[in-house]
């Protein structure tokens, strides 16, 4: 006689949690493996702000300023934009550019690929610590330019809510490539290679290390293609005087402009993503 004849009901496997719990779990997961590497956690956050100390003081000595119509711009405070947007940079597209070609190349996507766990949760994880992460270096670099640098910061909410979809759609364009990307490096020690000359180039033509005006036109013409100018111009149009505008290429601060173009870029990286990503490495199949 069957056990369901018996009157006992057959055993059910337990159901597993939803994609956005297992994507919670992977975050917490994600950050307590991305803070166990101190060397990555102290450069990730120290960068912007000894950069912005350097440039800081190397170009602001007697207090050497940018001239506008209407005033004057230290150079503390024309130079924090570009490096909370080439933070958000480092954070979210070199790092999981970097971290990820690692994990493959170890194995680690191949065995986390066997396991039930969805690919959506596994990437909502990475997205998540980047935003966390992201929100911690943004804090405390602006905390530094505040307390240090005497910058000031915005006083009303209608900067704050556009530092805050700059933020956001910046962090979610560079994870998004950052993914996309981490297919190109051949293996994990190539990685770096790789990776860290792009973002080197791009802090260099997109306005972050230096007033993006005064940079040749070809060189402004190649970095409008990528996001970290737009970025950049974005938290220039939040710490800035409004009258800061004029220095910009256009005349203006160019919100749609920005948005357009983080989104291409987010979309592209998506695609790009979708259609490349490899849990093995080249040589495994």
């Amino acid at each position: 006689m069957s056990t369901t004849q018996a009157g006992t009901a057959p055993r059910t496997r337990p159901a597993l949690p939803g994609t956005l719990t297992l994507g919670l779990a992977r975050t917490g997961y994600e950050l307590r493996t991305f803070f166990r590497e101190r060397d990555a956690v102290i450069f990730i956050f120290a960068y912007p702000v000894i950069m912005l100390a350097i440039f800081a003081t190397v170009f602001g000595q007697d207090d050497a300023s940018i001239e506008t119509a209407n005033g004057n711009i230290p150079f503390a405070q024309y130079f924090l934009p570009g490096m909370v947007a080439t933070g958000v940079m480092l954070t979210s597209f070199q790092n999981l550019a970097l971290s990820i070609a690692v994990e493959r190349d170890e194995g680690g996507l191949k065995r986390l690929r066997a396991t039930p766990l969805p690919a959506t949760s596994y990437f909502l994880g990475k997205v998540g610590q980047v935003l966390v992460n992201c929100t911690m270096q943004v804090v405390v670099l602006l905390a530094v330019a505040a307390l240090v640098f005497d910058v000031p910061m915005p006083q009303d909410v209608a900067h704050w809510a556009t530092f805050a979809w700059v933020l956001l759609l910046g962090t979610a364009t560079g994870a998004v490539c950052g993914v996309a990307f981490s297919s190109l490096p051949r293996s994990g020690r190539s990685a770096s290679a790789v990776v860290t000359p792009i973002v080197l180039v791009l802090q260099f033509i997109s306005g972050v290390f230096f007033q993006f005006d005064q940079l040749p036109s070809w060189m402004q013409q190649v970095a409008s293609v990528f996001p970290l100018k737009w970025m950049a111009q974005g938290m220039r149009s939040v710490f800035l005087p409004d009258e800061a505008a004029q220095l910009e290429v256009g005349g203006s601060w160019q919100h749609g402009a920005i948005a357009a173009v983080l989104l291409v870029w987010l979309v592209v990286g998506l695609v790009v993503g979708v259609r490349t990503f490899r849990w093995r490495r080249r040589d495994d199949g």
